[in-house]
């Protein structure tokens, strides 16, 4: 695998967005965040620094000649540059898609550094109005969690319509547990990993309350139901670290 997620300029700045007592609002993915959002997922995310390059080796094996890759809900471009890397040279397209004007114009910085001759649509507009057609290989890395939870189904039976036989959805989730005892258990070990990565007591309660309202997650039962409504199959976990996990959906060949 190659090693082109170098860190530029803009992703050496730490975040501290949460240090100190605030006012609750929304979390918002603002040019605040934009910012730091390298910093951020590296260290709030169990496992997100091996799910990316997995992404290039996934990207690799199910990636169709003649067909399109997207990556929705691209932020600033990881994954993105991730299933870059992976695309053969076989007149193959990639589009990374995001809602926010900060990240897009970082994401475009990230992808010009790159030493990779494949080019990359990026758009800046919602992944529910996004255009998908003849894809073989379509990412959604912790994106799915922010999208309106009565319209998740439309979103992933328009992508597997969209899919080639024998084409494959990359799906990264926070995921919720059945059990009370479990659920409690994962969110405990996951803010010890936030605050063995430097975050305070602080920064994890103010974070989780602005997300509270924002990210909604599922549990894996959900998931996969949805999934095959959707018209995937053969739906599984390929990586989980606390409560988060990454998953691939089939459609069937």
């Amino acid at each position: 695998m190659t090693d082109h997620r170098k860190p530029g300029k803009p992703a050496q700045a730490l975040d501290t967005l949460y240090a100190s007592d605030q006012p609750r609002q929304d979390f918002r993915f603002d040019a605040s965040v934009a910012r730091v959002f390298p910093d951020m997922i590296r260290r709030s995310v169990p496992g997100y620094t091996t799910i990316i390059p997995m992404i290039e080796v996934i990207t690799e094996q199910y990636m169709q000649p003649g067909s399109h890759g997207y990556d929705l809900g691209c932020s600033l471009g990881a994954s993105t540059l991730a299933m870059r890397h992976g695309m053969p040279d076989s007149g193959c397209t990639l589009v990374g898609v995001d809602n926010s004007d900060a990240m897009i114009e970082r994401c475009e910085h990230f992808i010009a550094l790159d030493d990779h001759p494949l080019p990359v649509e990026l758009r800046c507009e919602d992944i529910l109005d996004t255009a998908i057609e003849n894809a073989s290989v379509t990412t959604l890395n912790f994106t799915l969690q922010f999208v309106d939870p009565d319209r998740r189904l439309e979103l992933l039976s328009r992508i597997a319509n969209a899919t080639r036989p024998g084409g494959v959805l990359i799906l990264s989730e926070k995921i919720r547990f059945e059990s009370d005892a479990e659920q409690a258990t994962q969110t405990l070990l996951h803010h010890e990993f936030k605050r063995a990565n430097g975050y305070s007591g602080l920064e994890i309660s103010q974070k989780r309350s602005a997300l509270e309202q924002v990210l909604i997650p599922e549990t894996l039962a959900e998931h996969r139901k949805r999934l095959e409504q959707a018209g995937f199959h053969n739906v599984m976990v390929w990586y989980q670290c606390f409560n988060f996990i990454s998953m691939l959906a089939f459609k069937p060949a």
